[in-house]
């Protein structure tokens, strides 16, 4: 972030996470994606600072993305200065997405809608958790303003 341009965050989410609100809301919260990007956009507002929302069910085209906004020279108004990412499913099994971001070399806040550590033992193990400069889980869609107003605070200083 430089001090002509304001602070860009990518919001970036996993499989399925499309289908919030619908899909087991009981664990995941009747709250659309929707509900929550309009959530992050108005805090976002408040505080003069770009943020790019991205859903996909495929690892290479979250890879993708991440690579695009992350190594980008030229278009500025396109660069990030951090992510917010909920891998979903892929918190468990992409090496891949772990090192695109890695690659790009920005602080990223790891979000979970559950709390994967009182869930199946598969769920417990994440690629990302280790790298990560904050891992937030169980607090449903409040995890996500809690990331963001994270990253708010880390950039003011």
């Amino acid at each position: 972030m430089t001090a002509t341009r304001p602070l860009h965050i990518l919001v970036l989410n996993g499989a399925n996470l499309n289908l919030l609100g619908k899909r087991e809301p009981e664990i995941y919260g009747y709250q659309t994606l929707y509900d929550i990007e309009q959530d992050l956009t108005n805090i976002a507002k408040k505080h003069s600072t770009n943020i790019t929302f991205y859903q996909s069910n495929s690892e290479s085209a979250l890879i993708d993305k991440i690579h695009h906004h992350g190594l980008l020279t030229g278009i500025d108004e396109e660069k990030i200065d951090a992510v917010i990412i909920n891998p979903a499913g892929f918190t468990h099994t992409s090496v891949v997405l772990r090192d695109a971001l890695l690659a790009i070399n920005k602080p990223f806040v790891e979000v979970h809608l559950s709390n994967v550590h009182s869930r199946e033992p598969f769920r417990h193990h994440s690629y990302f958790s280790d790298k990560a400069e904050a891992v937030i889980c169980g607090l449903g869609a409040m995890g996500y303003t809690s990331a963001l107003n994270y990253l708010l605070q880390k950039f003011a200083k």
